[in-house]
Formats: C-alpha cells, structure tokens, sequence
C-alpha cells in the first residue's frame, strides 16, 4: 500500500510492458503486423507515462508513419493495408459506440450478477469487433486474394475467448519457465488450445459456403476502398455516411467484375480458356507452369477447372484442338491458339487473333498484308508478359502485364 499511493506504479507497469513489446517484435521476427501492434502499443504505454490518452485515430496515423518511414513499400501490400484497416476500423467504431457503452452502463440492471454482466459485454466486444475488424480487413482481402470468409465471426466467438483466457496465458508462463528448462509443462496445455483453435477453424471453413470467391477486382477498386473508408471512419458527423458510395460502387464491381475469356502465359507455353456453359477455366498447364494456372484460376474466382481438349473438342464445343494447337470460335471470332510451326500459315490465314508459343511475326506477314489479323506471339510474351484477353461482339480488348506495371526504370 505505501508503494502504490506514493509511486507511479501504473507508470512502471507501462514502461516494463514497452520492453515486453519490444521482445516480442524482435522474437516473432518483426513482420509488418507486428511492427503495426509495436508501435501503436508503444505510443499507449507512452501516453500512459506522460498522462495523456492514448486510443485516437491520430495514434493510428503515427503507427502508420513509423512503419511507412521504415518500409514505405509495405503500403502496396496485402497485410499494410488488411491491419491498418482493421486498427482504423476499430477505433473509429469504438469512438461511436462509447456513448451508447456508458449509457448502457450507468443504466444497466443493478441485480444482474457480476460474473454475467462481464460475460455479456466480454461477448459483445468480441462480436462487435470480429464484425468490424472482419468487414475492414476482408474487404482489402477480398481485393488481393479474390476470396472471403463468411463465418469468421462464428469462428472468432469461440476461438478469440480461448486464445485470450488460456493459449497466451500458458504462452507467457512457458517464456518464464525457458531459463530454467520447465517450458514442457506450460507448452503442453498450451498446445491443447492452439488444437482446438484449429479444429474450430477446420470446422468452420468445411461449413457450406464458408468462402465466397469473386473474379479479380479492376484497380480502381483499391482507392474505392482506401477513400471510402477512411471518409467513413474519420468523420465525425453525418456526411461521414457519404463513404457508403465507394465502398457500395466495389460491391458492384465485386458482382460485375467479367474475368478474361483467354489467358497466355509469358513465362511459358500455358493458355488458359472459359467455358462458357460451366464459366470455369480449361487449362494447357503442364506440371511446370502449375502454379501459374492456379493464380488465374484463384483471381478469376474460381476453384475448379475443366479439362483441357489435348485432341478433340471441349465440353461447349467451342474450342477443337490437335497436336499443333487448337481453334477457339466464340461471338463470330476465330482465334488460333498455336504451340508449333505446323499449322501456322494455315491459322495466320484464316484466324482474326493468333496467339503463338513460336515466332510468328515472318510466318504472318503476308497474311497481314491481305487482312486484318492479331499476332501475339512469343517475342511479344517476353516483351510484354502474360496477355488476358475479352472477346465481344465487335472485337478483342488485349491487355499484358506491361500496361498495367507501366514502363519504369527498373523493368526490361
């Protein structure tokens, strides 16, 4: 009792929980998340030791300096922009809901058990925080990785309480308990919440419909969302609401997003075509550019494939292939799809669009003097990278890797 009414013990506290912090950023090996929590629980145990407060959005603001001012090319990644959305989101509803929180609690019911009322805002928090912690994050996750959870909140009420109340407890004691050799004994209770942490997520993702996958969004959908929630979110009167219009135009973006109908590889010989009956992609992919197929697959929101026609026609009856290549007719358009010189002339000839994994340009010039065709070949696809490629009515809309990354000093 004569320490703590004489001493800043609090402030103790907070410098001694300042160097746990650091610790714990060098030991989990200081990745962008990570650096995020360090800052921003440094400047609240800061605050705490030079009596000003310390939850704002201006903490946010400075958390996000530091680590720009670190690694400023962190703010184009997934995991920059998925944590400070979420920390923003966070700060900004919890500054809206305050008042209704301490209104409830002034009036709240006076016979109500302790251990009930704690339950029941320990609840609360954790529902109100998955809900906007979840929409903030997966939004910009939804752009990057084409796909969403849609039960994270049933998965976070009962993970998030036993993370909390036993797998970080165990988790601390066994640090204390490493110089003397003893970790075992808090390491193996430990391992038991992080197994059930993981069957409840296995559970949960083996739900019917846990994930939603959508075709890659256009770019213009990232400074939707960056503007749309920051106006949300900063503001404090009504106008705030005005944010709903970009974030509702990414909705509609999300459902109206048309993935390629054609993609060509620029690293190898791999074309990808839609099936139009199904709407899922028909791969050339050999064991080499595997992965390659897979991310178009993932941004074309998609998680199966169908069959490649190596010789014979695909399921639609729109693409016909033989061991020189295949044939894709859709919307009044013929496109040759060529892997050898075999049927080159022929396809130059009568195709509107060659792509090619050989040389083409000498093979169809004489076709191009007489007629109106598009040669992609292979010079093209080290020049440009991979094309994607919309068929319509009244022709082809091309893009490559090149357009979109744009000519810097650092590209070939």
């Amino acid at each position: 009792e004569p320490v703590a009414l004489r001493y800043p013990i609090k402030k103790w506290a907070a410098g001694v929980a300042l160097v746990g912090t650091l610790f714990y950023l060098l030991l989990a090996g200081a990745p962008v998340s990570a650096q995020r929590s360090f800052v921003m629980a440094a400047f609240v145990l800061i605050a705490i030791m030079i009596d000003r407060s310390a939850l704002s959005l201006r903490l946010v603001a400075w958390a996000a300096l530091a680590v720009l001012l670190w690694a400023p090319e962190t703010m184009l990644g997934a995991s920059f922009q998925m944590s400070f959305a979420a920390v923003i989101a966070l700060v900004a509803a919890w500054e809206a809901v305050r008042p209704w929180a301490l209104r409830w609690r002034q009036n709240r019911v006076a016979r109500w058990p302790w251990l009930l009322e704690r339950g029941t805002s320990y609840l609360a928090g954790v529902l109100l925080t998955t809900m906007v912690a979840g929409l903030a994050s997966s939004s910009f996750g939804l752009y990057h990785f084409n796909r969403v959870a849609l039960f994270s909140i049933a998965a976070n009420l009962l993970a998030v309480p036993i993370t909390g109340f036993w797998v970080m407890p165990w988790g601390m004691l066994a640090l204390a308990l490493m110089p003397f050799g003893l970790q075992d004994l808090a390491l193996e209770p430990m391992r038991w919440g992080i197994a059930a942490i993981i069957y409840i997520a296995r559970e949960v993702a083996s739900w019917p419909g846990a994930a939603a996958l959508v075709p890659a969004l256009p770019p213009i959908a990232l400074p939707l969302l960056a503007i749309g929630g920051l106006w949300l979110c900063l503001w404090q009167r009504r106008w705030r609401l005005l944010g709903l219009i970009p974030l509702a135009a990414v909705v509609v973006l999300a459902f109206t997003a048309r993935p390629p109908d054609i993609l060509t590889g620029g690293e190898g010989p791999l074309f990808a075509v839609r099936d139009r009956s199904t709407g899922h992609l028909m791969l050339s992919a050999s064991r080499r550019d595997r992965f390659i197929g897979e991310s178009w697959v993932r941004r074309a929101g998609d998680d199966e494939t169908k069959e490649w026609p190596r010789s014979g026609t695909s399921a639609d009856g729109s693409l016909v292939c033989d061991p020189s290549g295949c044939i894709l007719r859709r919307d009044g358009h013929l496109i040759a799809l060529v892997e050898s010189n075999e049927a080159l002339l022929e396809d130059c000839r009568n195709a509107g669009l060659v792509l090619s994994q050989v040389a083409a340009r000498r093979q169809c010039a004489t076709s191009r003097a007489t007629r109106s065709v598009i040669v992609i070949d292979v010079i093209d696809l080290r020049l440009n990278g991979a094309y994607a490629i919309w068929i319509g009515q009244n022709g082809f809309d091309i893009r490559n890797v090149r357009q979109d990354r744009g000519t810097r000093p650092w590209t070939r």
